[in-house]
């Protein structure tokens, strides 16, 4: 109404403007004289992080960057809540479309259909029947021959939304890219009419869920962006219409503010590479990036702290700018998800949009002289492994090398988490020695589909074999067991166990590694448990004998847990040359017994 009264602008003229040397000055009294380079803390990307930062973080970044702006066809800076639903293989998939329909019933905006196999008996007019292709966002993870589920995609509609995930340059680690050149360039020229789908999918998510870094995510995506950019145009596809079809794939790890940062990071970046290659800087604005919980840090022992940690990476996901968000549910990892767990995936989108209201601000973190700081570093980060990844060769090329990195940042991790340096809440910190698992731990041992890559594994496999060799002597079972802990387990071993001792006694045990790239091993009998470690070829043919003798090819991870008779399995391990791992003054038990908390 005009005699409506304007409200007065916001100011606080009685908060002045601090200077960097006040705030230093405060912290340096308030730290009672401690020096406030203390304060300093070095990421896993290998860079150090302020205390504090001020205005001046802004001015040595010179011009900031345009802010994050919505899809065109979003009308706000929403993100789509996709969950995965998992299809057998040579399977019809109307179970998994009908757990989709629920799912969309009830609060999801898509859904991501996950394929063990090449979806050739996947029933399309099923799905298309009850979720309509044209309007519906559908994601399709398929292993094997895409082109064929796409045809028949396109023969139900001729219209779709979504995604289509197959990245063999990945997925393979193939040296050979130029075999599946044919069959991508098949998948690009089947969608590039269709502007909501997205059918190159790069999955750096590989990188995120095996330990990689920020930078590695960003900058390996970057590699493989290129190979693809440089080596499917022909003269029916160019440049541009492939960058057109191409969407990124981030796991989202637990590392708050860095996690942000990583995707307005690769944003950046993205509008750099395409510029390289004589793109306009509108398309690299249509930049899709589809977003996962990562696997990385999530765990089997005391299941439902996953679900605080799956908070963390989604809200850290849509500040970052995601795209779509798929939660996993926090049993997933010993179990096929029920309603409930997948519920409180489901939910989480919606509480953070609905509730929280994240939805309804464009780039929050811009301005933030931490985070604009933060987005700066891993940019600049992340381009120079980019180019020096180029400088072998780019990939597939330098693939030997990207996974010798990977694995090596990989194992540090494993060694913080043993000896108590990183924290996960549950496995290795705030323990439950007496936890009731709501698995079997014997399955979930000998289980195929018990994810190996984590950085929790050879913790929680340790408490399982714990726990599974004191049942055993509850119940008296008169059988021996052999359980894989992994390979190089015992120098993981011996960190959990020296934590668990007084630090002056640490300091005066005699301590010898085994020799590397032996399997660790726990042989356990009714009395007893020894730690014991042996070759590849050691197991194998210990496996071979008591458990599978025609698997001439036994995988050092599968069966993880090797059981028979006492007599047999002791003659197996003596004859095969297993050696004992031990600490001076203590035996296996009684290290178990430490490790469990029940010493």
């Amino acid at each position: 109404m005009a005699d409506t009264p304007r409200p007065a602008p916001v100011s606080f003229p009685e908060f002045q403007p601090v200077s960097t040397e006040a705030w230093q000055e405060r912290i340096h009294r308030n730290l009672k004289g401690t020096d406030p380079a203390t304060l300093l803390w070095q990421t896993t990307e290998g860079f150090s992080v302020q205390p504090f930062y001020h205005r001046e973080a802004l001015e040595v970044l010179g011009a900031l960057p345009s802010p994050l702006l919505p899809e065109p066809a979003a009308p706000d800076r929403s993100w789509r809540n996709v969950p995965v639903v998992r299809v057998a293989a040579q399977n019809s998939g109307h179970e998994a479309v009908d757990q989709a329909r629920i799912s969309l019933d009830r609060g999801a905006d898509g859904v991501h259909f996950v394929f063990s196999d090449d979806a050739s008996a996947f029933d399309v007019d099923y799905l298309h029947s009850f979720l309509p292709l044209d309007t519906t966002f559908i994601g399709y993870s398929v292993p094997h021959h895409p082109t064929s589920l796409l045809r028949r995609l396109l023969a139900a509609s001729e219209e779709l939304g979504g995604f289509l995930l197959t990245d063999p340059l990945i997925h393979h680690h193939n040296t050979e890219l130029a075999t599946h050149l044919p069959e991508l360039r098949t998948v690009v020229k089947l969608t590039q009419h269709l502007p909501t789908f997205k059918a190159l999918t790069i999955d750096a998510s590989f990188f995120g869920n095996r330990g990689g870094t920020n930078t590695q995510q960003v900058g390996y995506a970057l590699n493989v962006a290129a190979a693809y950019l440089q080596n499917l145009p022909n003269a029916e596809l160019s440049v541009a219409d492939v960058a057109a079809t191409m969407q990124l794939h981030l796991a989202i790890g637990t590392s708050y503010f860095l996690e942000i940062a990583k995707l307005r990071a690769v944003r950046r970046l993205w509008a750099t590479l395409l510029h390289a290659f004589n793109l306009p800087p509108s398309l690299a604005a249509t930049l899709r990036i589809h977003t996962s919980t990562s696997s990385w840090l999530q765990t089997t022992l005391d299941p439902h702290t996953n679900l605080l940690r799956f908070t963390t990476e989604a809200m850290a996901a849509v500040l970052g700018g995601a795209t779509s968000l798929t939660v996993a549910p926090f049993d997933s990892l010993y179990r096929e998800p029920g309603e409930f767990s997948e519920r409180l995936a489901r939910n989480l989108s919606v509480i953070l949009r609905e509730e929280s209201q994240l939805g309804r601000v464009t780039d929050p973190a811009a301005g933030s002289y931490y985070l604009e700081t933060l987005t700066d570093t891993l940019a600049r980060e992340g381009w120079a492994l980019f180019q020096a990844t180029e400088a072998k060769g780019g990939l597939p090329k330098a693939w030997g090398s990207a996974l010798e990195e990977l694995r090596t940042v990989s194992r540090q991790q494993f060694n913080r988490i043993a000896t108590g340096e990183q924290v996960i809440v549950g496995t290795n910190r705030f323990t439950q020695p007496q936890e009731e698992f709501e698995f079997d731990p014997k399955k979930l041992l000998r289980s195929r589909d018990f994810d190996t890559t984590r950085a929790t594994y050879p913790t929680e496999v340790l408490s399982l074999v714990t726990a599974l060799h004191f049942r055993r002597q509850l119940q008296q079972n008169q059988r021996a067991a052999v359980v894989l802990l992994g390979q190089d387990a015992n120098r993981t071993i011996l960190d959990s166990f020296l934590k668990t001792l007084p630090t002056e006694e640490q300091a005066a045990l005699p301590l010898a590694d085994p020799p590397a790239d032996t399997l660790s091993v726990l042989y356990s009998t009714p009395e007893t448990a020894t730690l014991m470690y042996a070759t590849i070829e050691q197991y194998r043919a210990l496996a071979r004998e008591v458990s599978a003798p025609d698997s001439a090819d036994l995988s050092v991870h599968l069966p993880t847990l090797l059981s028979s008779d006492v007599a047999t399995m002791q003659a197996a391990v003596q004859r095969h040359g297993f050696h004992e791992f031990s600490v001076n003054g203590y035996n296996t038990d009684d290290m178990l017994a430490r490790l469990q908390g029940k010493k």
